[in-house]
């Protein structure tokens, strides 16, 4: 159950954006959020992300439930409907998709597609009226970003973007040692993110990815640098891409990148992302009286191994989507801000968009 004061919160809240959706919709949302029932989440793409990882976190989920999917393979979605016990009100295919407006069982819609449709579903999902998660990276370019934010906004729907890893006690950790300054300014950063692609897929295609291992992998070193700066985001940066060593392989998109991110205060992050370097997961943050490193799965789902100068650093296991879909949830339903929001999913297209300009100009790029 929500506190009273939540609840009148939401109710007002409710009545301001009632023009954007059906009124069956928001008596439903108004009774779960009065009887603390989780809000309805639907999955649009039914991947290897989906079903590995955001599917089994909506079981262990308190705020927020699985209650449909949204899929362009008819023979996946019905798969999907048995394994998880969905109605098959609740099943939709891109073509349909619209008509989710008219279903108060579902409030959230996951956009799990890759990054090139992003723009697409968000947008269809805010005017049905469904707040939305976005996963990273949020677009493939700062437009399509400011595009999906304005009609959220337009909607007056809440929009998030899928960053598991600031929910996760080590990420949340790094921040605190930014923040709190215990050992001092962090100002020396670096980060290798990699693995060997072996088989071709939509992340080498540049028109749904938008660029290969930046886009998917830099990204996350771009995070916690920004993360061990306190949330600011660097003045410049620098990139060279490496050269291929499989062009036959990699002819659209760049196969490695070398990258430097400068911030105002001082801070230099140097780091690498690659699709040809396996075992390539770790970031480390030093200032004048400290440092935290994250030695081993920096970015993954689980199996983080890190440290400080002051020892190793142990939390209990956290399902990272799990903690992520159930603070959007109450988000949702306290009216409180995510912590998450489009803005920041922007703020790393801006610094990945500098980066291949950099890299492709040779020259430092102010983001």
């Amino acid at each position: 159950m929500i506190s009273r004061r939540d609840f009148l919160r939401l109710t007002a809240t409710m009545a301001a954006v009632g023009g954007a959706r059906p009124p069956g919709a928001l008596a439903a949302l108004s009774t779960k959020a009065s009887t603390g029932a989780p809000l309805g989440v639907a999955l649009l793409g039914l991947g290897r992300y989906a079903g590995g990882e955001l599917a089994p976190a909506l079981q262990e989920t308190k705020r927020c439930k699985l209650v449909g999917v949204v899929s362009g393979h008819p023979e996946k979605a019905n798969a999907w409907a048995a394994k998880y016990n969905l109605p098959l009100k609740n099943i939709y295919n891109y073509e349909n998709f619209d008509s989710i407006a008219h279903n108060p069982d579902i409030d959230i819609v996951y956009v799990v597609t890759p990054p090139g449709t992003h723009r697409e579903f968000v947008t269809r999902a805010a005017k049905a009226g469904k707040h939305v998660i976005s996963e990273k990276p949020l677009a493939t370019s700062v437009a399509d970003c400011d595009a999906m934010i304005a009609a959220c906004a337009a909607a007056k729907v809440r929009f998030s973007v899928g960053y598991r890893l600031f929910f996760d006690p080590y990420h949340t950790e790094l921040r605190r040692l930014a923040r709190d300054q215990d050992f001092g300014v962090l100002k020396r950063l670096s980060g290798d993110r990699g693995f060997i692609m072996r088989k071709p897929e939509w992340r080498i295609d540049k028109k749904l990815g938008g660029g290969g291992p930046m886009m998917d992998l830099g990204i996350y070193i771009i995070q916690g640098a920004c993360m061990a700066c306190n949330g600011e985001t660097p003045v410049s940066v620098m990139a060279k891409e490496l050269p291929k060593q499989r062009p036959d392989f990699f002819t659209e998109v760049e196969e490695a990148m070398k990258f430097q991110l400068v911030f105002a205060n001082g801070a230099v992050c140097n780091a690498q992302a690659s699709y040809n370097k396996n075992g390539a997961d770790q970031f480390r943050a030093e200032g004048d009286k400290g440092w935290i490193e994250f030695k081993q799965h920096a970015f993954t789902y689980k199996g983080i191994v890190a440290e400080t100068s002051r020892g190793p650093l142990h939390y209990p296991p956290p399902f990272q989507q799990a903690l992520q879909m159930d603070d959007f949830a109450d988000c949702i339903v306290t009216g409180r801000a995510t912590p998450v929001p489009g803005e920041m999913g922007k703020r790393d297209i801006r610094i990945l968009t500098a980066i291949y300009e950099a890299a492709a100009s040779g020259k430092r790029v102010v983001v």
